[in-house]
């Protein structure tokens, strides 16, 4: 069986299909179903239908930086085993883009408008942290999930106790983001400097701000 090398052209051409199919909202996705189908339907208030769409819309834009980042580190990784494991765990990530989307209009609102600005920018930190190497690469995935798990964790308590379809949408995502992050720091990711870790924790702020409101 014979290994398709792709062109550098090829390769550009299959990112810029990954990222209007991001932003756009046409993810390629797994076989694994919404969880959010097997969850009740909850009776929603006007405010509490607003506040689920404003932390759903913060997940989605979420799963856009990390769908980015992903993208950026399997360009540059050096390690073919390293690469592929980035671009699995992007294919998972889709699932969440999926779900979030979904629930977003069942709730009757919309995903950020910034996505563009942050599939750009994170595409740019990935690609960057793979060229620093692979053990740094996984290192930042590492970072980064613990930092996604913290961020659903402090959403899951506040939903709206009778949101039981975004719950059980972000209660997977936890899980799959968890496993990410195990992942990354078995394959031989190194942990981060503390100020690298602020740095990323300051930006993720700015972003999850900005998420909500647009």
């Amino acid at each position: 069986m014979t290994t398709r090398h792709y062109s550098p052209f090829d390769q550009f051409l299959i990112h810029l299909d990954n990222a209007v199919r991001t932003v756009c909202g046409a993810p390629a996705v797994t076989e694994r179903p919404d969880p959010a189908d097997a969850a009740p339907e909850g009776n929603l208030s006007e405010s509490e239908q607003r506040l689920s769409a404003g932390l759903m819309r913060v997940n989605h834009a979420g799963e856009v930086a990390a769908q980015a980042l992903y993208q950026g580190q399997s360009l540059t990784a050096k390690l073919p085993g390293v690469r592929e494991k980035m671009e699995r765990a992007a294919r998972e990530e889709n699932d969440h883009l999926a779900w979030c989307e979904r629930r977003l209009q069942a709730l009757d609102s919309r995903t950020s408008l910034l996505n563009p600005l942050w599939y750009g920018g994170s595409f740019a930190i990935g690609a960057l942290a793979g060229m620093a190497g692979d053990k740094w690469s996984l290192g930042f995935v590492v970072e980064t999930e613990r930092q996604v798990v913290k961020h659903l964790e402090e959403h899951l308590q506040r939903l709206p106790a009778d949101d039981h379809k975004s719950r059980a949408v972000l209660e997977q995502m936890k899980e799959d983001e968890t496993h990410h992050a195990t992942t990354a720091l078995q394959a031989g990711g190194a942990e981060l400097p503390e100020p690298v870790k602020k740095l990323m924790g300051a930006t993720s702020k700015v972003m999850t701000s900005a998420a909500y409101f647009i």
